[in-house]
């Protein structure tokens, strides 16, 4: 697909960003009154802060999750990784096909965060562990918070994965993603509003935003 192709999508998805915004906000408020898991996701998130900011900051995870979530992404499309290779100072992965989806999924899709609930929905299966749901939730913080932190690190630096797509369409791409995982992801975890709830806020919020456009044209 050719990059202007890819900008001129990118501008009618914008519209989307908006209602995303718009969605979120719902969603936050609507979960406001979980104060059990937001200070356990927000403490795990504080305490990632601090490392990121005053430790040397752990680049082989970050490269290692990089690169893992380009194969998942790969094998998720059907295709195979062939070579993988990571170090502290880069990574590569050579692929029989790729996408927009694969080369921009480390920037959208939390790795670490979805390793850990699926390790606590797993471990749930055989034990009880309810009783540890705050450090399930400080682990989540933590991880997401990792994932946000080194996507906008990362970013700072040129990206073939993101200049080879387009800045504004990688951007919103970027967006969106990020939007859906905490669209979904909040309620599950919060437990105050339904992820279909929230999709549909989301799909509300972007059409208000189309009508508002074609008032004004």
């Amino acid at each position: 697909m050719p990059k202007w192709l890819k900008t001129i999508i990118a501008l009618l998805l914008l519209p989307a960003c908006l209602g995303a915004a718009d969605a979120l906000w719902r969603v936050l408020k609507a979960s406001g009154t979980a104060e059990f898991f937001w200070v356990a996701l927000l403490s795990g998130a504080a305490c990632w802060l601090v490392v990121f900011c005053l430790l040397p900051k752990p680049m082989l995870a970050y490269v290692l999750g990089h690169e893992l979530t380009h194969a998942l992404w790969v094998w998720l499309f059907g295709g195979e990784v062939s070579r993988f290779k990571v170090s502290a100072k880069g990574g590569q992965v050579v692929v029989s096909k790729t996408n927009f989806l694969i080369a921009l999924a480390p920037y959208f899709f939390p790795l670490y965060v979805v390793l850990i609930v699926l390790a606590f929905s797993l471990g749930n299966l055989f034990l009880d562990l309810r009783p540890y749901l705050v450090w399930f939730h400080l682990l989540v913080g933590a991880a997401y918070a990792f994932h946000l932190t080194f996507t906008w690190h990362i970013l700072e630096a040129d990206q073939t994965d993101v200049s080879e797509q387009g800045y504004l369409f990688s951007a919103v791409v970027i967006l969106l993603g990020n939007a859906l995982v905490l669209l979904i992801g909040i309620p599950l975890l919060s437990e105050t509003v339904n992820s279909l709830t929230a999709l549909n806020w989301w799909w509300q919020g972007t059409l208000v935003v189309w009508q508002t456009l074609g008032r004004w044209l």
